[in-house]
């Protein structure tokens, strides 16, 4: 027997929405499934995103035999840039709708030229050390969308990717249920799968059910028609497409994503425009607004993406007027409502009629809701099972379906990022967590920022800053005090604040005289004074900076 055992680690993408990543582990040898990334949420001020802790891969870097990509969507695939500039040379395989969108991604970092990628499809095998890997197609959000099959020295491991079981999909294709059931008869070792809509019951409606919404809006739109969406939601972008050219209507694309994406789905085959629709943006304004639609950014309420500009008033060929019609085809993701509803409003302050929210009936989820998820497990009816992608909540409302169906609660591993389960022919058991801090890019930064500065920044946006200084010579103040504050008060109408901040200063350093050559120490005498002061007096903490000089 086999002394071997077969490490399933999540390294993002359990207990939250986004960066997802799991590694397989057996022998010396490593798979990773997906590299994702996650949007900040509202309290990681001015993060811009967040990846998977890599140290782990980075460690055993001469184990890693390849990644494998489920789809195109940033939450699997835009931690990959941060990756590879670490793992040069590790093979990437995806679909060529993902492959494409990977390449983008990877020329903008000036990765491409190193990157070794490799296409394949669904039922094509790869051996990647003694892992056999076989992707099946599943419907979701994003064409070219897999799941992996994956056949180990110990047994098979499913992983489903997003999916849903979508029967009359507008791509085309359904999820091959024929190729999990083969699956079945082989027995399936371990199943991960997919738990977003865990919490949905019934069916996740099909994506054909919006071509009705959409011709309905169309047909009330008397102006131009602005859609927004995710730029790789592709096969919604078609609809949009079909249906705009069904009402007369030209097509201009609003937004660089947009277009991008946009370009690689049309080489590939996965939209088209019929004769004579799409139009550049510059055109749109030397044509009867009845016949203008365009397809923008912004659904998730992006700053600087095309809706945004518009409603802001900024954006340079689309000035919002009295008869557009805006539709919001996609979902808020959690933490973007603020900015979502922001742009809603002012878009309506312009005179548009604004479509959105799930009463308007212009979205659906690419995720399997409750009666597919358990179709899933009944039809793989796997020995052992690991709920995935989500936020915690989910990820029990998944175990608790499986727990509802007769699967022993020894054999659903509930985990989180860092908390491994080990397989072996004997049985399976939890590993002891590794310990995983949130990566966060800001700017060109990766990883600089920590707790601590998200901390500082917090209460800089909270109580604003008060800088003290003070300048010695021989231990005796040399003038008075100079306190400088930003966002904390109103420094004409707090002189007698700031004036017993003086006074708190020179009795810190007369009472501490001794002390005086040594102004890390008075520093943060000064400071504690200060933080004391301020908030008795106000019932506020702003950062105190205090810079004493000695000579």
């Amino acid at each position: 027997m086999s002394d071997k055992n077969i490490r399933i680690l999540p390294l993002g993408g359990l207990g939250e929405v986004g960066r997802n990543c799991t590694v397989l582990e057996y022998d010396d040898s490593i798979l990773v499934i997906d590299a994702g990334l996650m949007f900040p949420e509202e309290d990681m001020l001015g993060v811009d995103l967040v990846i998977p802790d890599f140290d782990y891969l980075l460690t055993n870097r001469e184990k890693v035999r390849g990644i494998i990509i489920t789809h195109g969507h940033e939450d699997h695939i835009g931690a990959l840039p941060f990756l590879l500039r670490e793992l040069e040379g590790v093979p990437v395989y995806a679909t060529p709708l993902t492959r494409g969108l990977i390449e983008t991604k990877l020329k903008s970092h000036g990765l491409l030229r190193s990157a070794d990628l490799h296409t394949i499809v669904a039922g094509q095998q790869v051996d990647l050390g003694p892992f056999d890997v076989t992707p099946f197609h599943v419907n979701h959000s994003i064409p070219d969308s897999v799941g992996y099959a994956i056949r180990t020295p110990l047994g098979l491991i499913v992983h489903t990717g997003d999916f849903k079981i979508d029967h009359t999909p507008l791509e085309g294709r359904t999820t091959d249920l024929a190729a999990l059931s083969k699956m079945a008869n082989e027995g399936v070792m371990v199943l991960l799968a997919d738990s977003t809509n865990a919490e949905s019951p019934g069916y996740t409606p099909s994506e054909r059910r919006l071509v009705d919404s959409f011709e309905r809006a169309f047909a009330q739109a008397h102006g131009r028609v602005i859609v927004t969406t995710f730029a790789s939601l592709l096969s919604r972008v078609q609809l949009v497409i079909e249906t705009a050219a069904r009402f007369g209507r030209k097509v201009a694309i609003a937004g660089r994503s947009m277009e991008e994406s946009i370009a690689i789905a049309e080489k590939l085959g996965y939209v088209a425009f019929p004769p004579n629709t799409r139009v550049q943006l510059s055109e749109v304004n030397n044509l009867p607004g009845d016949q203008v639609c365009i397809v923008a950014t912004g659904s998730q309420g992006e700053p600087n993406a095309a809706l945004a500009r518009m409603a802001a008033g900024r954006f340079r060929f689309v000035h919002i007027r009295d008869g557009d019609t805006i539709i919001l085809s996609s979902k808020a993701i959690p933490g973007n409502e603020t900015a979502i509803h922001r742009n809603i409003d002012n878009l309506f302050r312009r005179g548009a009629n604004v479509i959105y929210g799930e009463g308007a009936g212009m979205h659906v989820s690419g995720h399997a809701a409750q009666e597919e998820l358990k179709l899933m497990l009944n039809l793989l009816r796997p020995l052992y099972f690991v709920p995935v992608h989500g936020a915690y909540r989910m990820l029990h409302m998944h175990a608790s379906l499986a727990y509802a169906m007769g699967y022993p609660r020894e054999d659903v591993f509930l985990l989180d990022n860092g908390q491994g389960v080990s397989l072996s022919e004997s049985g399976a058991e939890l590993m002891e967590p590794i310990e995983l801090s949130p990566v966060y890019v800001d700017g060109s930064l990766v990883g600089d920022v920590g707790a601590a500065i998200l901390r500082d920044r917090k209460a800089l946006s909270q109580d604003g800053f008060v800088v003290a200084r003070v300048a010695l010579q021989s231990g005796q103040v040399v003038d008075d005090p100079e306190i400088v504050s930003q966002g904390f008060v109103y420094v004409p109408e707090s002189g007698d604040l700031l004036r017993s901040a003086e006074t708190a200063i020179l009795d810190t350093i007369k009472q501490h005289s001794s002390d005086c050559r040594n102004t890390e120490e008075i520093e943060q005498r000064i400071k504690r004074r200060l933080e004391s002061l301020f908030y008795d007096e106000t019932r506020r903490r702003p950062v105190v900076i205090p810079m004493v000089t000695a000579s």
